[in-house]
């Protein structure tokens, strides 16, 4: 029953529950690995927007050397979005039933990655902790992308910015008064509940992600990442191991 669960996740005929419950489920994640990554290198990885403003205050300050680490950490979001946005076209082209699993199992390997440096960074600091912010912030951006080609851009992980100034907006319409405008159909106000309903849902697992993962990572460090590794191994597997067995009946296919 689990492995068909996951499956319906990482699908390549999406659902827009599908969808949902992914970036339910991302979100979560993002949430526990932003909020161990702060404990680990004292930086949030997943807000540009605090990056990008960070870059100009560190320049007019004349802080050149943290600008440039700011500029490489909005970089390294940058390039994460693009690797998979890459991957999931090349992965279309061919057809194939992982074109988003693809870009998960990587995040999973690197997340891996990163509790391996973690358990560096007391002898290497000034090596390993500009490595790791990058690292995070690659994963970040990778992640994000990912969720965003899938329900094209109605859900997004890391962004909560966005997700709180939507909640809000809806909200806004929620409670407007409409009395006045029975009269013109045209000027009523209507909140879309569906939509208040998965902003809310996104911004509460990306908070309570955020909890689970600060928690785990002040208990036991930088092995908290292996579970949350494990859980997007889970996820990205069948998927690609349909794509292993449709190449490998091709392949003696074309041998008979």
């Amino acid at each position: 029953m689990l492995p068909q669960a996951l499956r319906g996740l990482m699908a390549k005929d999406r659902t827009r529950h599908a969808n949902r419950q992914l970036g339910g489920l991302l979100a979560f994640v993002a949430g526990a690995v932003n909020a161990g990554g702060f404990l680990a290198v004292q930086r949030y990885t997943s807000h540009m927007s605090g990056i990008v403003s960070a870059i100009a205050d560190d320049l007019v300050l004349g802080q050149v050397a943290l600008a440039a680490a700011g500029g490489a950490s909005l970089l390294a979001f940058g390039v994460g979005a693009a690797t998979t946005s890459f991957l999931v076209n090349w992965a279309r082209r061919r057809n194939l039933h992982g074109e988003y699993a693809l870009s998960l199992m990587i995040e999973a390997g690197l997340l891996l990655v990163f509790g391996l440096l973690g358990a560096n960074l007391e002898r290497f600091v000034e090596l390993f902790v500009p490595s790791t912010v990058l690292l995070l912030c690659f994963i970040m951006g990778l992640q994000n992308a990912i969720v965003t080609k899938i329900s094209k851009a109605e859900i997004r992980t890391t962004h909560m910015t966005g997700i709180v100034t939507d909640l809000g907006i809806e909200l806004g319409r929620l409670f407007y008064w409409n009395r006045l405008e029975r009269a013109r159909p045209e000027h009523f106000v209507r909140a879309d509940r569906d939509k208040l309903a998965i902003h809310a849902t996104i911004l509460a697992l990306f908070f309570g992600g955020g909890l689970v993962g600060a928690v785990a990572f002040k208990a036991v460090g930088f092995s908290a990442t292996v579970p949350i590794a494990a859980l997007l191994m889970a996820l990205a597997a069948p998927p690609l191991l349909m794509d292993l067995r449709s190449q490998r009946s091709a392949a003696e296919g074309d041998a008979i």
